[in-house]
């Protein structure tokens, strides 16, 4: 039976348009797509190639299964201007 990987992904918009990708647990997994349905393809298939290398180098493949993210919003005062 195959062991399945939890991952957050960042998607962020590009001023010229498409998303990045950020994979934040793996250090430095960043891709692109020119829209969502592409940039999730993307960042699958950068999962995985991460995974491949971290195998093959028999190091830790860290997971999200327990963490998750959250917003905080924070009002803008004279002080954090």
């Amino acid at each position: 039976m195959k062991k399945i990987f939890r991952y957050n992904v960042i998607f962020r918009p590009e001023p010229e348009g498409g998303f990045t990708v950020i994979v934040p647990s793996l250090s430095g997994c960043v891709t692109y797509g020119k829209d969502l349905g592409e940039a999730k393809k993307m960042a699958t298939d950068a999962i995985k190639g991460y995974i491949i290398s971290l195998k093959k180098h028999k190091e830790p493949i860290p997971t999200d299964e327990e963490s998750f993210f959250t917003s905080i919003e924070i009002k803008k005062n004279p002080v954090c201007a």
